[in-house]
C-alpha cells in the first residue's frame, strides 16, 4: 500500500474542506444570503457561480432598487467571464433594442460617454448598471439591449399587440416576430394578482408586459444562435422571470438552457425561510432591507 499517496490525499481532501469552511465564513456579515433552492443549502458567490457555468442563459431578476444586488450581478458577470474564457454576452432589460449601434459605438471607443449617455436614453439609475457595462467594455463583453422600444409599448399599451402589424419593416425590426404569443394560465393569474385582479382596465397592460417578455427573449435567442459557444446573463426586473415564467417560459420553449437567479430584499434577512421562496427561482438571494435603496 502506498502510505506516502494516501497521506497527500488526506491532506489535499483536508485543505478543500478548510477553504470551503473559510469561504463559508467570509460569508457571514455579508449583506445578503444565497439559497440553492434543489440541493436546500447556502451557498457562497463561488459556489453559485460554479453552478452557473452549466446553463446557456442565467436569468437574474432584480428589485431594480436593490444596490447589493447590482454588486452581486457584476460579481456574477467577472466570474462568468472567467469561467467561460471570455465567451460570455451581457443583456439588460434596461437598454432598448433601437440603441444597440449606440452602445456598440461606446464599447468599442467610437463615441464619448457623454453621448452615449444623451443618445442610449439610460435609466434614471444608470449608476447602478455602470459598473457592468464599464466591464463589458474593458473586456471586450458583447452588451445585448434586450427590451422593446417603449413607444411600441405605448403603444401596444393604447391598442394592444394586434396594432404593431401596422408598423413599417423598418420599425419592425427592433421587435420580436409578430404576431406575439399572449401567455395564458399561471403568468396570465401572476400577472392579474399584481394589478388587483380582474378590474384591470383592459388587456393591454398584459400584452405590453408580454411584448417586454417576448423581445428579450428573442433578441438573446438571435445572439445564441449566431453565438453557440457564449452564455448570456441576463438583468431584468424578478416579474418577467420568478417561477420561470415571462422570458423564462420563452427562452425555454426556444430550446435554451435556462439556470434562474430571484434577487430581493427581505425583513427575514437575518434568518430568512428559504423555503418559501425556492418556487421562485433556481437560485434565492435574499439581501439585507437595512442597506440604503438607490431611488
Amino acid at each position: 500500500m502506498n502510505y506516502s499517496l494516501l497521506i497527500k490525499i488526506a491532506v489535499v481532501c483536508f485543505c478543500v474542506q478548510l477553504l470551503s469552511a473559510v469561504s463559508r465564513a467570509q460569508t457571514k456579515g455579508l449583506p445578503y444570503k444565497i439559497y440553492s433552492s434543489a440541493e436546500n443549502k447556502q451557498l457562497t458567490i463561488d459556489e453559485l457561480a460554479a453552478q452557473l457555468i452549466k446553463a446557456q442563459v442565467i436569468v437574474f431578476g432584480e428589485e431594480h432598487n436593490d444596490s447589493v444586488g447590482h454588486v452581486l450581478q457584476l460579481a456574477v458577470l467577472e466570474k462568468l467571464f472567467l469561467q467561460s474564457k471570455g465567451k460570455v454576452a451581457l443583456s439588460l432589460e434596461m437598454f432598448e433594442r433601437d440603441i444597440q449601434p449606440v452602445i456598440n459605438e461606446y464599447l468599442t471607443n467610437m463615441i464619448r460617454e457623454k453621448n452615449f449617455m444623451n443618445d442610449a436614453r439610460p435609466w434614471k439609475n444608470y449608476a447602478d448598471y455602470k459598473p457592468l457595462i464599464e466591464f463589458a467594455k474593458k473586456n471586450t463583453i458583447p452588451v445585448i439591449a434586450a427590451n422593446a422600444p417603449s413607444r411600441y409599448v405605448n403603444r401596444v399599451t393604447r391598442l394592444g399587440l394586434a396594432s404593431l402589424s401596422e408598423l413599417n419593416d423598418q420599425s419592425k425590426t427592433f421587435l420580436p416576430p409578430l404576431p406575439i404569443d399572449t401567455l395564458s394560465g399561471a403568468y396570465y393569474h401572476k400577472f392579474l394578482k399584481t394589478l388587483g385582479g380582474h378590474n384591470m382596465p383592459g388587456m393591454q397592460i398584459y400584452q405590453s408586459q408580454n411584448l417586454w417578455d417576448a423581445s428579450m427573449a428573442d433578441v438573446i435567442t438571435s445572439f445564441i444562435v449566431k453565438n453557440k459557444e457564449f452564455k448570456v446573463l441576463q438583468l431584468n426586473g424578478r416579474f418577467h422571470s420568478d417561477e420561470c415564467l415571462g422570458v423564462c417560459y420563452r427562452l425555454k420553449k426556444a430550446g435554451l438552457k435556462v439556470t434562474t437567479i430571484s434577487c430581493f430584499s427581505d425583513d427575514s434577512f437575518k434568518n430568512p425561510d428559504f423555503t418559501k421562496f425556492s418556487q421562485l427561482a433556481d437560485f434565492i438571494i435574499v439581501t439585507d432591507p437595512s442597506v440604503k435603496r438607490t431611488f
